[in-house]
């Protein structure tokens, strides 16, 4: 494993900060009060070649694999995590597609993903009483002549209101427990598809989160995606991937908060001398810096080994709850550092600390990162 990198990853960063820095920063306080969502900025976002970072060329993807997918959601997520999280769920669902689509379906939709037709994709797993088990999924797909009718409701779908593409995942056979759920690519708009309601959140106010209902949905038998029943399996692997993804998006914010708080520190004076000087601020800049390298570590050491086509899965969960845990940890000191200022919205620090607290939510609490990872330990040590 390399710690630098390559002048292809390093290139699409730059491409990623310059972008955020030209056309995120300014309207990312603003848009964080109005929750207007960011549509210009994410197709200009496509245009660039950064909604399908590691997708295949041949569907408009940019084939640069998952390291620079990370590099490109920190560069985002310094500026807006909630534009990042965009950007992170649609390049997950574009990618889940290009692992277990047809060809008709790739060429169809994760080229409408990549290049910013389809505005952005949506991961339809969560429902009201499944969110960290999905065993519990009452969503249904029922077998008809000439395709599917899907019915049930999913909650917490991160822009399910404007995602012109979405993976939806239902149970085919109830007998077979997670080996009886599919997955089923759904089009935004879809008659029988109904946004019932919009989450007021903490954080994220750029990025819409909504309850789903689906009342018997048609699709046609196309909309399949892998096979019957393989529906588990095409989550958890998209999942671990998208861990990738958070941890980045935790260190975007993360690192952010901490250039924030040494600017502050070094500006600031308190009995006669900066705050930098005072030992107690030294301490929690040490500290904050000490567990963002650790993070950050741990995550290219996840998507360096997706990128050698190796297991991941364990090294994804450990980067996402380490880093994200750390990430609101830095967050929280950076406020400190900033002493009322921080509590203020003239800084930024009290978006950053909204934010980032989310991230050790989704895509798989703290809590089951800690369960895979004991997973994979009882496993290796059996072997």
């Amino acid at each position: 494993m390399q710690f630098t990198l390559t002048d292809e990853q390093e290139l699409i960063r730059q491409t990623a900060r310059d972008f955020a820095v030209r056309e995120l920063l300014p309207k990312a306080a603003a848009r964080d009060l109005s929750g207007e969502f960011p549509e210009a900025e994410l197709r200009a976002i496509a245009k660039l070649g950064l909604m399908g970072v590691n997708v295949p060329e041949a569907y408009g993807g940019a084939e640069a694999g998952a390291m620079a997918f990370s590099v490109v959601m920190q560069e985002l997520a310094k500026v807006d995590a909630s534009v990042a999280v965009t950007v992170s769920v649609t390049n997950m669902v574009a990618e889940v597609i290009s692992a277990f689509g047809n060809e008709g379906q790739k060429q169809r939709y994760v080229k409408r993903l990549t290049s910013g037709e389809a505005l952005c994709g949506a991961f339809a797993l969560s429902e009201p009483q499944a969110g960290s088990d999905p065993s519990a999924m009452r969503t249904t797909a029922t077998k008809t002549a000439g395709g599917w009718r899907i019915k049930g409701h999913k909650q917490w779908i991160s822009h399910g209101d404007k995602a012109g593409v979405m993976v939806v995942w239902a149970v085919t056979d109830k007998a077979a427990g997670t080996r009886g759920m599919s997955a089923f690519i759904v089009e935004g708009g879809s008659k029988g598809l109904e946004v019932v309601s919009s989450e007021e959140k903490m954080g994220l106010h750029g990025s819409t989160t909504v309850q789903l209902s689906f009342e018997d949905l048609e699709v046609s038998d196309e909309a399949l995606l892998g096979q019957v029943g393989q529906g588990f399996k095409l989550a958890m692997a998209a999942l671990d991937g998208g861990r990738i993804g958070i941890s980045s998006q935790a260190l975007g914010v993360a690192s952010a908060a901490l250039s924030a708080a040494l600017s502050y520190a070094k500006e600031r004076e308190q009995f006669g001398v900066a705050i930098i000087r005072h030992q107690a601020i030294a301490n929690m800049l040490a500290d904050m810096n000490t567990w963002l390298e650790a993070a950050s570590l741990l995550t290219a050491r996840a998507a360096w080994l997706k990128d050698e086509k190796k297991p991941f899965g364990k090294e994804a969960s450990m980067a996402k709850v380490f880093t994200t845990e750390k990430a609101c940890q830095i967050c929280d000191l950076a406020i400190q550092i900033h002493g009322g200022n921080g509590y203020c919205r003239d800084f930024p620090l009290e978006r950053y600390y909204r934010d980032v607290r989310v991230t050790r939510i989704y895509e798989g609490t703290s809590e089951i990162q800690r369960i895979v990872i004991a997973r994979h330990l009882i496993k290796e040590a059996s072997n």
